[in-house]
C-alpha cells in the first residue's frame, strides 16, 4: 500500500490533541477529588478567604480589593485582545492571494493541499474565537465582583455569592487560557504534524509542573488529604 502524506496528520495530530485533552480530564478529576494537591484548588480556597477578609474590613481594604480585581480584569482583557487580533490576522491570511500560500504548501510535511491548509486555519480561528468568548465572560463576572465587593453586607449570603462569582470569573479565564495554549500546536501544524505532537507533549509537561503542588512535609500532606478537601470550592 502506498504511503500517503496525510497519514501523518491522521495519526500524529489526533494523538497530540488526545494527550492534551486526557491531561485536562485527569486534572479536572484531581481538582474535584483532591483539590489541595493542585494549585487550582489551593488558589480557590485562598480567594474564598480573601473575599471574606475584604468584606469584613471593607473600610480599610476597599482600595486593595478594587486594585486587585482591576489587575485581574486587565490580564483577561489583554489576552482577549490578543486572541481576537490573532483571529483577525489568520482571517486576513486565509483571504490573501495564492502567491502567499504557495511557499507554505511547498515546505510542510504531511498533507498540504488547499483543503488541509484551510482546515488548519479554521481550527485555529475556532479555538481563538472560543478563547475570546471565555475571556469576555470572565471580564463580565469579575466586573460584577468589582462593584459588589464594596457593598455593605446586608445578609450572610453575600460573601458566598461573591465567592461564587469570583470563582466563575477565574474558571472562565483558565478555560480561555487553555484554549489559547491549544491553539499553539495548531499553529505549528502549518509546519507539519510532528510539531503538533511534540508541542502538546511539551505543554502537558509544563502545565503539570504548574498545576500541581509538590509537598514533602507529612503534616501538610495530612492536611491536604484530610477533611478540608470536602469543603473546597468547586472551580471546574
Amino acid at each position: 500500500m502506498e504511503w500517503k502524506d496525510w497519514y501523518l496528520d491522521v495519526i500524529l495530530v489526533p494523538s497530540g490533541l488526545l494527550i492534551f485533552m486526557s491531561y485536562h480530564l485527569w486534572l479536572w478529576h484531581r481538582v474535584r477529588s483532591q483539590p489541595f494537591t493542585t494549585t487550582i484548588g489551593r488558589n480557590a480556597r485562598g480567594r474564598r478567604f480573601w473575599v471574606s477578609a475584604i468584606m469584613k474590613d471593607n473600610d480599610t481594604k476597599n482600595i486593595v480589593a478594587v486594585q486587585t480585581l482591576r489587575n485581574s480584569i486587565m490580564g483577561s482583557s489583554l489576552m482577549a485582545t490578543a486572541a481576537i487580533l490573532l483571529c483577525a490576522g489568520i482571517a486576513t491570511f486565509v483571504s490573501s492571494t495564492d502567491s502567499i500560500k504557495k511557499p507554505v504548501n511547498n515546505t510542510v510535511y504531511g498533507a498540504h493541499g488547499e483543503f488541509m491548509l484551510a482546515m488548519k486555519f479554521v481550527a485555529m480561528m475556532i479555538l481563538l474565537l472560543f478563547s475570546f468568548v471565555f475571556y469576555s465572560l470572565s471580564i463580565q463576572f469579575m466586573g460584577q465582583v468589582n462593584f459588589l465587593v464594596n457593598c455593605p453586607i446586608e445578609d450572610d449570603s453575600m460573601p458566598e455569592y461573591l465567592t461564587d462569582l469570583l470563582e466563575r470569573g477565574f474558571s472562565l479565564n483558565m478555560v480561555g487560557n487553555r484554549l489559547f495554549y491549544l491553539a499553539v500546536p495548531l499553529l505549528l501544524w502549518i509546519s507539519g504534524p510532528l510539531l503538533v505532537l511534540l508541542c502538546c507533549v511539551g505543554e502537558v509537561i509544563v502545565l503539570y509542573n504548574s498545576d500541581f503542588v509538590f509537598v514533602e512535609d507529612s503534616k501538610v500532606r495530612g492536611e491536604i488529604y484530610g477533611n478540608d478537601c470536602g469543603n473546597s470550592v468547586a472551580v471546574l
